[in-house]
């Protein structure tokens, strides 16, 4: 009869290691000292392929603290460089961060499962390479939020208390994140290939990625070229989908935006609350690079950045190369406004186009950033406009009488779309969440956890988080703004 261990089999395909010699280093985890399970995302497990009770036991903790391998994992720390806030490093790589192997999931799609915050690897520079608890739940709770709100993310598999403590401005307590994605694969990997200096390492690289990600690629006229263009599409409709519920990255640097286009690295992430495109949260980006309204021209930057490494393979004459590349960069502004205006519309219960709404819609930003409105409670509550009653969205402006003249108008457009009332209400619901990571109970929760060791909090926040369109009697205190203070909010990396 087997063994829990034994039963406990990951079935890994590590096509990373056994390709890509030059992107990682092998390593292992260090251990934890008294670890306990917070958290299992038990769905996930189920689409993994895993079994979630066998996961939730003394084995299954073993492996999310890093205290045991699981049976055929190849467990590596990749190696890739960076633009860091516009400065380049040529080698920065998994610091805290290790790749236990890949599974084939039940929609045969593969799927990298790493450990984060499990200790140093050879690319910590000088860092412990752990994660304390607060930053670990954090991406658990915003990551799995992320993914209900419909945006590519990767995704949390569990998250363990270490019982050890980290040094960081003050001792914390310790964490490891399971992650899912799925790859690891980012613009900064492509931007090491070309620090090795060899076209062949990029190319290496490049047909791996086509393979795994973009197969319908290989047999185009250019595939390396229609690669850049799958790429583009991808973040683009990512960082669109950003914009749609006010979430701001805080941190678009090349080694943290993933070729898969699923958002990566939730350190100083947040949503808006009142609107302003100016809004910066990172404590770290003191000149707003990364700031809401700047997150599409980052976009087209970065990947301005990924294109100079595949100059040589789009053709082997540079300045066609260039030249067709340029092209394609020039078409990522109009293809982000494209995948926003399919974000957008149906926020304001637009099933049609016209040549107008671009303009209803940033009308109605304009106002919201005049009138300190929220966010998220604007587009959820113009809804309720047609059931009769404005004033629950007029209430959200500084002068509540500033957006009758645009509620007109908007109206007027519903008119032209010929549906029922209900019917928008109901679509309109299905797009606008109620329920949000709101900043201050993020605060909240994680304070609960990690200065209490009480969780409870947390799972309580999890569970609303996970259906945040469905508005719950009693859920009040979940879906209103935090207080108004003087005090800028701000997030941290969490390293």
């Amino acid at each position: 009869m087997k063994s829990k261990k034994e039963l406990l089999d990951f079935n890994f395909d590590n096509s990373f290691s056994h390709n890509l010699e030059d992107f990682f280093v092998s390593c292992s985890s260090e251990p934890s000292s008294s670890p306990q399970l917070l958290q299992l995302n038990r769905k996930l497990a189920k689409e993994l392929g895993l079994n979630p009770d066998l996961l939730d036991s003394e084995e299954g903790l073993d492996i999310f603290s890093g205290n045991d391998l699981p049976a055929g994992s190849d467990p590596l720390a990749q190696a890739y460089s960076g633009h860091q806030f516009g400065g380049f490093s040529p080698l920065l790589g998994d610091g805290r961060a290790l790749l236990l192997g890949e599974v084939i999931d039940s929609n045969n799609q593969r799927r990298d499962i790493q450990l984060k915050g499990s200790g140093r690897t050879p690319f910590s520079r000088g860092g412990d390479g752990k994660s304390a608890l607060g930053p670990v739940l954090r991406e658990y709770l915003i990551s799995e939020h992320m993914h209900v709100l419909g945006i590519p993310t990767t995704r949390a598999l569990a998250a363990v208390a270490t019982g050890d403590q980290v040094n960081r401005d003050t001792l914390l307590p310790g964490g490891i994140l399971t992650r899912v994605a799925a790859s690891h694969i980012r613009v900064g990997t492509f931007q090491f290939g070309t620090a090795l200096g060899e076209i062949e390492k990029i190319k290496k690289i490049t047909d791996y990625s086509i393979s795994r990600h973009y197969p319908e690629a290989t047999n185009s006229d250019n595939p390396y070229l229609t690669f850049f263009e799958c790429v583009s599409n991808a973040q683009a409709l990512l960082v669109a989908r950003w914009m749609s519920v006010g979430f701001i990255h805080g941190v678009m640097n090349t080694d943290n935006m993933t070729i898969t286009g699923e958002t990566i690295d939730y350190g100083p992430c947040a949503f808006m609350d009142s609107y302003f495109p100016g809004t910066v949260f990172s404590s770290i980006d003191t000149q707003g690079r990364y700031a809401y309204s700047n997150q599409p021209s980052v976009l087209s930057w970065n990947l301005t950045r990924l294109a100079e490494t595949l100059v040589p393979l789009v053709d082997d004459n540079q300045e066609q190369a260039v030249a067709l590349l340029t092209t394609a960069i020039n078409n990522i502004h109009p293809l982000y406004q494209g995948h926003w205006l399919a974000q957008m519309r149906p926020k304001i219960g637009l099933t049609t186009e016209d040549i107008l709404d671009e303009e209803l819609i940033n009308d109605l930003l304009s106002i919201m950033e005049e009138g300190q409105a929220d966010f998220t409670l604007v587009f959820r509550r113009l809804s309720e406009v047609l059931k009769g009653n404005a004033d629950p969205i007029k209430e959200l402006f500084k002068h509540p009488q500033s957006c009758d003249a645009w509620l007109v108008r908007w109206q007027e457009r519903l008119a032209r779309e010929g549906n029922t009332k209900d019917l928008t209400i109901k679509m309109m619901n299905k797009v606008n969440p109620i329920y949000i990571a709101r900043n201050h109970k993020v605060e909240e929760v994680l304070s609960a956890a990690v200065n209490q060791n009480d969780v409870k909090p947390f799972l309580d926040f999890l569970l609303v988080l996970e259906k945040p369109f469905d508005e719950v009697k009693g859920n009040e205190a979940y879906s209103s703004p935090g207080p108004v203070s003087d005090i800028p909010y701000k997030t941290f990396c969490g390293t």
